[in-house]
């Protein structure tokens, strides 16, 4: 074990009769040659350094526990935010809150309909037309697999939780449910099921129709696809994630687009390479912008002329799959994790340079941590759940 702030003692080497006589030639040569121009290194981009609000979020009634934060979203005069109430016992129950400023957030009424919703841990939260949708999960049944509730929001303000058919979103064919959207078409839900990425779709999110094995966007014999995430695209809706040749070991990035959610057009990498790459998730801004996994960094992607475009890279992506893009806004606020701790990233070209962002204090992933971004109203949004406490850092947008 080494003793921090010390060097860890070596061995000493005593070099070689042989040894030394061709060290010493290899000397007097390179004394003899003009060493080549070295080039300058790039310049290091100095971290993007804002004053920060912070705010914590109210406990909401009921029994008292330790709020849980998990996503964030901004729609015009209106934020949210999602998560849960954890009692000193490991029991859960869902919380929502909403906002007119960031600043001053009121929890929402909930009204969940069953034993599972009733259990909810909020993950994701999209708005439009003023009001907000959520998806949630708590992990139960004699499998121990996630049972997922969708919930809109009423005219009266509660978040109201939908009953659905348990195969909906569980069963057999299940994989995973990823994130909810909402845009001019209505809400989307994106996962993954047996037969590859699926799409759920309402115009209401007060109830949501499965489109799984849908052509153009399940595996097929070519290959296997995957889904994390979506954004409004045009008329219809623009699903990102990954694609698996058949014969291959390592994705490439891919996207899908629709118009009705039956049937839908792949968007193909411009540039496959042999690294591992993968989409997780996108925005508008100027163009649709997508970050995720290349290699060993984060990369991002322009969709131009019909297929993704390589754009900017930044940080680290150590091996072991537990680092990963976990929130994206249209501003290209974005947060990441290397597995370990989370880091906040921004870039203000399109997704072509990224600056870390400095947080007031580092935020280190725990069994329960999270980090989501959002932006809005001449504002940037942190939420941040450090598994101690549920804190939404504000600033002002850079300009």
């Amino acid at each position: 074990m080494t003793t921090p702030g010390r060097r860890r003692p070596y061995p000493r080497v005593r070099a070689s009769p042989v040894a030394a006589r061709v060290l010493a030639v290899a000397v007097l040569l390179a004394a003899g040659c003009d060493p080549a121009p070295s080039e300058p290194a790039p310049p290091v981009a100095a971290p993007l350094s804002l004053p920060w609000q912070v705010v914590e979020l109210p406990v909401p009634p009921g029994a008292p526990g330790r709020v849980m934060l998990r996503d964030v979203t901004f729609c015009p005069g209106h934020w949210f935010a999602v998560g849960a109430v954890a009692d000193v016992k490991g029991g859960t129950r869902p919380a929502a809150w909403s906002s007119p400023d960031a600043v001053t957030w009121s929890a929402l009424p909930i009204e969940a309909k069953t034993y599972y919703g009733d259990q909810n841990i909020l993950a994701t939260v999209a708005c439009r037309d003023g009001r907000m949708a959520a998806v949630g999960a708590k992990v139960g049944g004699a499998h121990g697999n996630p049972r997922t509730s969708s919930w809109y929001q009423t005219p009266a303000g509660a978040l109201r939780e939908v009953t659905a058919p348990f195969e909906l979103y569980g069963g057999p064919q299940a994989i995973n449910v990823t994130r909810l959207h909402a845009g001019p078409a209505g809400w989307l839900i994106t996962g993954n099921r047996m037969s590859g990425a699926a799409a759920w779709l309402s115009p209401d999110a007060a109830t949501f129709a499965i489109k799984e094995r849908a052509p153009g966007l399940a595996s097929s014999a070519a290959g296997e696809t995957w889904a994390f995430d979506g954004t409004p695209a045009d008329d219809g809706w623009l699903i990102v994630g990954g694609w698996l040749p058949s014969g291959r070991i390592d994705r490439d990035v891919a996207g899908w687009r629709s118009v009705d959610g039956a049937v839908w057009t792949p968007v193909p990498a411009a540039e496959p390479t042999s690294d591992y790459e993968e989409l997780q998730r996108v925005v508008t801004a100027d163009v649709p912008v997508a970050l995720g996994v290349r290699g060993g960094k984060f990369g991002a992607w322009r969709l131009e002329s019909g297929s993704w475009r390589p754009a900017g890279t930044f940080g680290t992506v150590p091996p072991g799959g537990k680092a990963g893009v976990r929130s994206l806004s249209g501003a290209l606020l974005a947060a990441t994790t290397d597995g370990s701790a989370y880091s906040v990233w921004s870039s203000s070209d399109g997704g072509r340079k990224w600056l870390p962002v400095v947080m007031p204090e580092p935020t280190v992933i725990g069994g329960e941590g999270a980090v989501a971004v959002a932006a809005g109203a001449g504002h940037w949004v942190v939420a941040v759940d450090n598994a101690r406490d549920a804190l939404i850092y504000l600033t002002e947008t850079p300009g």
